[in-house]
């Protein structure tokens, strides 16, 4: 347990933080890099005015070989296939934004950095027809101190609360990394209030799509089983409509995608399902994947303890391989 000088020690670190964050060239807006009380978005953004916009969070790390930007590529390939197919934008031109990720991340000078690219629609019309093509989005990149999670977090397992909130597979936004996060921070909230770590949630259909933010995955019989995510659903037969294969909701997550490509190499079956609470009630791990945290492992759901009530082997071994 923490002591009272070392939590002001701590609360000192991040206030230091904060203040060099305030003072160096830590945001790039459009074409030019500036401190964060320099940064202004028009109050007829596109993103102020109806929420139109994507975003993508980094983590970064500066080495003695230069600025290291996890997944930087995976990133920008899921913002720029969201931006085509959501009306966006169809030139966003990734090579130039990794090159303003890491001169962003280079200029902000810290050891571990978590960097948000957000893409906003501009003064994008989506009534006109012509805009799409002619529009010149809104393009922020913010880098700050990357989060510290508390040990325990990943020693001990969280606990996970359900939500009351349902993912809508006919919500053509469902699945993409949008600016709408009202709802997802708000099962957070009341996550929390519960002491929670995060909240898992449903499909309109009741099966399992994930965190709040983030992937979910359980282990049952050795073997890992993930929700299918948006994209996939071709490819693993989702479940049919009369127009065609059912959209997934989930968000097909980097790091979920470093899971699976390590419990290939590491000989652990993955199956990409649709999933019901049984599955996660009856796993033997669970555990929540995203960017910022990598592996984090769930060992209670609500009441319901989650296999032996700690980290399973499975998650301790996907987590020292994808985190390292």
């Amino acid at each position: 347990m923490s002591t009272e000088s070392e939590s002001n020690d701590q609360s000192q670190d991040q206030h230091d933080q904060q203040s060099q964050s305030d003072e160096i060239a830590s945001v790039f807006l459009d074409g030019e890099f500036m401190n964060r009380a320099d940064a202004k978005v028009s109050a007829f953004d596109a993103s102020i005015q109806h929420g139109i916009g994507l975003f993508e969070t980094m983590r970064a790390e500066s080495t003695p070989d230069g600025i290291v930007v996890r997944d930087l590529e995976e990133h920008l390939d899921r913002l720029q296939v969201s931006a085509s197919r959501l009306g966006l934008s169809d030139d966003l031109k990734t090579g130039p934004l990794g090159e303003a990720i890491t001169e962003t991340v280079r200029r902000a000078r810290y050891k571990h950095t978590r960097v948000r690219l957000t893409v906003t629609g501009g003064d994008l019309n989506l009534l006109q027809t012509h805009a799409r093509s002619n529009h010149q989005p809104t393009v922020m990149i913010h880098a700050q101190p990357a989060t510290q999670y508390p040990d325990a977090m990943f020693e001990k397992g969280i606990m996970a609360t359900l939500g009351d909130a349902r993912a809508n597979p006919l919500d053509p936004t469902a699945g993409h990394k949008t600016l709408n996060y009202w709802w997802r921070l708000r099962e957070l909230q009341n996550a929390a209030a519960k002491g929670g770590g995060e909240s898992i949630i449903f499909s309109v259909s009741n099966h399992l799509a994930g965190g709040c933010v983030s992937n979910l995955f359980v282990v049952d019989g050795g073997h890992l089983i993930t929700p299918i995510a948006q994209g996939e659903e071709e490819e693993l037969g989702g479940p049919k409509t009369p127009e065609g294969v059912m959209p997934s909701p989930v968000l097909p997550g980097i790091t979920r995608m470093r899971v699976i490509e390590h419990a290939k190499k590491l000989g652990i079956k993955t199956t990409r399902r649709m999933m019901t609470i049984d599955d996660l009630l009856d796993s033997e791990e669970v555990f929540l994947t995203n960017s910022s945290w990598g592996v984090l492992p769930v060992v209670k759901v609500e009441a319901e303890t989650i296999g032996s009530g700690a980290p399973g082997d499975v998650t301790k071994k996907l987590r020292e391989v994808v985190v390292g």
